[in-house]
C-alpha cells in the first residue's frame, strides 16, 4: 500500500499546483531567513572560543610594576590555589614610533621579551615570516589576521636612533603585546613593566575572574599590578559587531518561522476541507486513515523540502557578506569568521520538520472523518457559517457585492484568523523596519545644505607620492582656493592608556569645526575644550568607563589625564576623539590625516578638487557623499530585504487562502454570476473579503511594530540612540503604514479574484 501512498500523494501535489508554490516560496523565504540569523547568532561567540582555546588563551593578561615586584614573586603566583597555567614573567617595554608604519599611524608600541612563540599560556600563532632569534629582530601582532608579508624585512624606527628590523608577523587571540622581541632586546629597550599571563580554573564572569587575580597576587606589594586585561573585554569586542545585528536577525527569523507555520497549517486546512470528496473516494478504495493523514503531509512535505534545500543554499551564500559587514574593523586574530559548519544540516532537518508539525493538526481532520461523511460533506451544499452576518450585511446602504465579501470571512472563521494573523505578522514586519530606518538615517543625517570635499593625506589614502606641503601648508592652501568657506581636520595618532595594556587610536579634530565628524554626542557634551575626550559605546564598555571618568593618555614621554565628557552614538571600541588643544598637549606633530572643507553656496565643487590635487598631487580630493555610514546603510539594506520576504510571505499566505475559498464557493460564484452580478463586482466581493482583515491587522500589527522597533534599538549595545532618534512616528508615517496591512492582502487577493471573476457559468452550474 506504500505505493498506492505515494501515488496518491504524488497526485496531490500535481492538482495542487499553486498551494505547492506557495508552500515551497514560504518555506524558502523562512529558510534563507532563519539561516542567516543563525549564521550571525553562532558567528558572535563560537570562533572566537575555538580559536581562543586553540591558542591556550590568557584570561588575564597582567602588567607589574618590575620596581614593587621581582621576577621571582611574579614566578611563584603561577603556583597559587585557582591558577591552572601561567607564562612569565616577561620583560615589558614601551616605544614610540614617530612615523607611520605597516599601515598604523605614529604612536607608542608596547613590545615583549619571548624566546619561544609556545609556552602553557598565549601560543602565538605565526602568521608570516619566522620567529625572533637576535636583538634587533622584531614580530609584530598582526591582530585581524592579516600577514602584510610585503614589510617583511623592512625597518622600523623606535626612537634614539635605534630601529628593529620586521621578521614575522603572529597574532594573539589574548591580545597580549603590540610586538615581541628576544628577551635581550627587550633588556635592553628598558623595561617598564613585567608581564604575567594566567589561565585560571573558574573564569566565566568578570567577579570570579578578579577573585582569582586577588589569590594569585595575594602578598605581593600594594599597586604591584599595573594593568590587568580580562578576555572576557576581548570576548565582547569580538562580537561588538554582530551583536547589533543579533536582536534583528533573532526577530525576523522568529517571524519567518512564525509566518511559515501559519500558512502551512492554512494551506493544509485548506486542502482537507476542500477534499473532503477526495479524502472520502481514499477511503472507500481501502486507505486507512493513517495513510490519508501521510498523503496530506507528504503533499506539503515535498515542496518543504525543495523550498528547505534552496532557502538553506541561498542563506549560505548570502550569509558570508552579512558575517563580513558585521566583523568588520573588528579583532578577529585566528577566528575564522564563517557561518558553522552545522547550519545547513540543522536548517534541512528542522524546517520540514516544522512544516509537518504545523500541517499535522489539520490533516487530522482527514483522520477523523468516515468514507460516507467525506462523501455527503463534499457534496452537500454548504450554508456557511457566515450567513447570519451576511444577512444583517445585506440590510445596510453598502453595495452587495461589498456586504457579501465583508461577511464571507466569517464562513471559515479558523482560516481566516490564520491569515489575519500573518497579515499581522506582516505589518509588524513592515513598521519595524520603516522605524529602524528612519531612526538610523536621523542619528547620522547632520547635513548642513553645504556641499563638503573630503581631503585625505597620504598618511590616509596610502599614496606613495611624497607631500610637497607640510600640514600647515596644505590646511593654509585648503583656506586659499576658490570656494572654499570652512575647512576642518582631523589628526590620528595611537596613545597608551595608563592601566590598560593596548594602546587606543586617538582622532583631533581642529581647524573651524568639527564637521567631519558624522555622528552626534548623544549623553553628555562635545569634548570641546583642552583635555577632554568623546568615545562611543563601545570604547565606553571596553575600558569601564562613564562620563565623568579621568584617563591618562601617554604620547612621546609625556602623560596627560584627560576627562570623558561625551558618549557618541557609535564609535570604534579601540578609539576615541578629541580636540586640537588636546593634541598639542601630547605631541607636536599634528599628522593631519584628512580635511573636511565646506564650499561656499553656488561654489564649483569640481573645480575646487582640480585645484587642491594640482597643489599637491599626494592629496585625494572628492565631493563628501552624505550617504549613510557602511554598517547603518548594511542594517538598513538587510532589514528592508527580510521585509520585502516576510511581506511576499504573508501575501502568499492572503493568496492561498482566497484560492481555497473561490474554489469551495464555485457554486456560489456561479449562482451570483447567473443572476447578473459582473465581473467587476465579483473582484470587488474578493477584494473586501481581505481588504477589510488588512484594516484591522493594521489598527493590531502598527503598535506592535512600534514596540518591537523600541525594544530593537534599545537592545543594540555598539550604538546609543537619542529619544530625537528613537520617536520617529510622525503622522504621515503612521497613515503610510496604515495602508502596509491593506497593501499585503489586497496584492495577495488579486490573482485569485480575477480567477474567480473568470469563472464560467455555464461549467461551473453543470459540474455541480
Amino acid at each position: 500500500m506504500t505505493g498506492a501512498v505515494w501515488r496518491a500523494s504524488r497526485a496531490a501535489v500535481k492538482r495542487r499546483r499553486v498551494q505547492t508554490v506557495v508552500i515551497g516560496l514560504v518555506v524558502f523565504c523562512a529558510t534563507t531567513t532563519v539561516l542567516l540569523a543563525l549564521a550571525v547568532i553562532s558567528a558572535a561567540r563560537a570562533p572566537f572560543d575555538e580559536a581562543f582555546d586553540g591558542q591556550h588563551g590568557a584570561h588575564v593578561v597582567a602588567s607589574f610594576d618590575p620596581a614593587r615586584a621581582s621576577a621571582e614573586q611574579l614566578a611563584a603566583t603561577a603556583h597559587r590555589p585557582g591558577v591552572e597555567a601561567a607564562a612569565g614573567p616577561f620583560d615589558q617595554a614601551t616605544v614610540e614610533i614617530p612615523t607611520d608604519w605597516v599601515g598604523s599611524p605614529p604612536g607608542p608600541l608596547t613590545l615583549v621579551g619571548r624566546a619561544d612563540r609556545a609556552g602553557p599560556v598565549d601560543r602565538v600563532e605565526l602568521l608570516s615570516g619566522r620567529w625572533v632569534t637576535a636583538p634587533g629582530e622584531v614580530v609584530l601582532n598582526s591582530p585581524f589576521g592579516g600577514a602584510a608579508e610585503t614589510f617583511l624585512d623592512s625597518r622600523i624606527p623606535i626612537g634614539g636612533g635605534r630601529d628593529l628590523t620586521i621578521v614575522g608577523f603572529a597574532t594573539s587571540m589574548s591580545q597580549s603585546a603590540g610586538g615581541w622581541v628576544t628577551p635581550e632586546q627587550a633588556a635592553a629597550l628598558h623595561p617598564t613593566g613585567r608581564q604575567m599571563l594566567y589561565r585560571f580554573t573558574d573564569a566565566a564572569s568578570e567577579q570570579r575572574l578578579t577573585s582569582a587575580m586577588g589569590t594569585a597576587t595575594e602578598g605581593l606589594p600594594e599597586d604591584a599590578v599595573t594593568s590587568a586585561q580580562s578576555y572576557l573585554v576581548l570576548k565582547d569586542a569580538f562580537s561588538a559587531g554582530a551583536d547589533a545585528y543579533l536582536p534583528l536577525m533573532t526577530v525576523f527569523g522568529v517571524l519567518g518561522l512564525v509566518v511559515s507555520a501559519l500558512i502551512v497549517g492554512n494551506v493544509v486546512s485548506g486542502a482537507v476541507v476542500s477534499g473532503y470528496r477526495h479524502i472520502g473516494v481514499l477511503k472507500s478504495i481501502g486507505f486507512t486513515p493513517r495513510q490519508v493523514v501521510t498523503v496530506y503531509l507528504t503533499m506539503v512535505s515535498v515542496p518543504a523540502v525543495a523550498g528547505t534545500v534552496l532557502g538553506t543554499a541561498a542563506g549560505w551564500v548570502a550569509s558570508y557578506p552579512i558575517l563580513q559587514s558585521a566583523f568588520s574593523g573588528i579583532v578577529t586574530g585566528t577566528a575564522v569568521i564563517e557561518p558553522a559548519g552545522w547550519l545547513p544540516l540543522a536548517t534541512l532537518v528542522s524546517v520540514p520538520l516544522l512544516v509537518v508539525l504545523a500541517a499535522l493538526l489539520p490533516a487530522s481532520r482527514a483522520h477523523r472523518l468516515s468514507a460516507a461523511q467525506s462523501i455527503s460533506a463534499g457534496s452537500a451544499p454548504r450554508n456557511g457559517r457566515g450567513l447570519k452576518v451576511q444577512r444583517r450585511l445585506s440590510g445596510t446602504r453598502l453595495p452587495r457585492a461589498v456586504s457579501l465579501g465583508l461577511g464571507q470571512p466569517f464562513a471559515r472563521p479558523a482560516r481566516t484568523a490564520l491569515t489575519m494573523a500573518a497579515i499581522v505578522l506582516g505589518v509588524v514586519t513592515v513598521t519595524m523596519t520603516a522605524g529602524l530606518s528612519s531612526t538610523l538615517t536621523r542619528l547620522v543625517d547632520h547635513t548642513d545644505g553645504h556641499t563638503h570635499v573630503n581631503v585625505k593625506t597620504a598618511h590616509f589614502s596610502g599614496d606613495k607620492t611624497e607631500p610637497r606641503l607640510n600640514p600647515a601648508q596644505t590646511e593654509a592652501m585648503l583656506r586659499a582656493a576658490p570656494g572654499a568657506e570652512r575647512v576642518s581636520t582631523r589628526g590620528l595618532v595611537q596613545v597608551g592608556l595608563a592601566g590598560h595594556p593596548q594602546p587606543a587610536f586617538a582622532d583631533f579634530y581642529g581647524g573651524d569645526s568639527v564637521g567631519a565628524k558624522w555622528l552626534s554626542v548623544v549623553n553628555g557634551r562635545p569634548a570641546t575644550g583642552p583635555n577632554e575626550i568623546e568615545a562611543g559605546p563601545s570604547f565606553l564598555r571596553q575600558h569601564g568607563l562613564k562620563l565623568g571618568d579621568k584617563l591618562t593618555l601617554l604620547l612621546d614621554g609625556r602623560q596627560l589625564a584627560v576627562t570623558l565628557v561625551g558618549e557618541e552614538a557609535e564609535g570604534n571600541p579601540r578609539a576615541f576623539a578629541s580636540n586640537d588643544a588636546t593634541r598639542a598637549a601630547l605631541t607636536d606633530d599634528p599628522h593631519v590625516v584628512e580635511y573636511d572643507v565646506t564650499l561656499a553656496e553656488g561654489a564649483d565643487a569640481e573645480a575646487y578638487r582640480k585645484a587642491v590635487t594640482d597643489a599637491d598631487p599626494s592629496l585625494s580630493a572628492s565631493v563628501f557623499d552624505p550617504d549613510l555610514a557602511g554598517p547603518i546603510a548594511a542594517v538598513i539594506a538587510f532589514t528592508t530585504i527580510f521585509t520585502v520576504l516576510l511581506s511576499v510571505v504573508a501575501a502568499l499566505g492572503v493568496f492561498n487562502t482566497l484560492l481555497l475559498t473561490v474554489r469551495e464557493r464555485r457554486r456560489d460564484l456561479g449562482m451570483l454570476k447567473s443572476i447578473g452580478m459582473t465581473p467587476r463586482q465579483v473582484v470587488a466581493m474578493t477584494v473586501t473579503s481581505v481588504a477589510w482583515q488588512g484594516v484591522v491587522s493594521g489598527i493590531i500589527g502598527i503598535p506592535a511594530g512600534v514596540v518591537a522597533h523600541r525594544l530593537i534599538v534599545e537592545n543594540v549595545g555598539t550604538i546609543v540612540f537619542t529619544e530625537e532618534a528613537i520617536d520617529v512616528w510622525s503622522a504621515p508615517l503612521l497613515s503610510g503604514l496604515a495602508v502596509a496591512g491593506v497593501a499585503i492582502a489586497v496584492l495577495g487577493a488579486l490573482v485569485p479574484a480575477r480567477s474567480a471573476a473568470r469563472l464560467p457559468i455555464a461549467e461551473v452550474l453543470h459540474n455541480e
